[in-house]
């Protein structure tokens, strides 16, 4: 059997376990709104939205850290993209960038956002793989 038979079985067997929804987006930085005195969020790209598998990473501490001012606990987590997904031409998976989970079997997944910390490629994977943290 040759290398890309056995990874194109290997691909399939990989978004089969994709049961997740997710949107991958950028988020412009914040903006102060003088006449009303209130920070407006920054405007959000998608850049992919559709089928994934996010799990909990098992080695992740759950280390105390301070974000915007407050106590949260860092949670690591890996989502696989399909490996043929795309993103928009020129566009690259960047650390800042966040992955919010649209729907799972698991309903306390729902709503969880996951904010970019590294992506890794390689041809010779099953699914793109993405590292991230839950700040909450």
């Amino acid at each position: 059997m040759s290398l890309d038979a056995v990874l194109a079985a290997g691909r399939r067997a990989a978004e089969a376990r994709m049961r997740d929804t997710v949107r991958l987006y950028a988020q412009a930085p914040d903006v102060f709104d003088r006449g009303s005195g209130n920070t407006v969020p920054g405007e959000q790209t998608t850049l992919y939205s559709g089928k994934a598998r996010v799990k909990a990473i098992a080695a992740s501490t759950g280390e105390e850290t301070e974000a915007g001012e407050r106590e949260v606990v860092l949670r690591e987590y890996e989502v696989q993209l399909p490996w043929a997904a795309s993103l928009p031409a020129g566009t690259r998976i960047m650390p800042g960038m966040r992955i919010e989970v649209t729907s799972s079997p698991d309903a306390r997944m729902v709503g969880l956002i996951l904010w970019v910390a590294g992506a890794t490629f390689s041809d010779q994977s099953t699914a793109w793989r993405i590292r991230t943290e839950d700040r909450s």
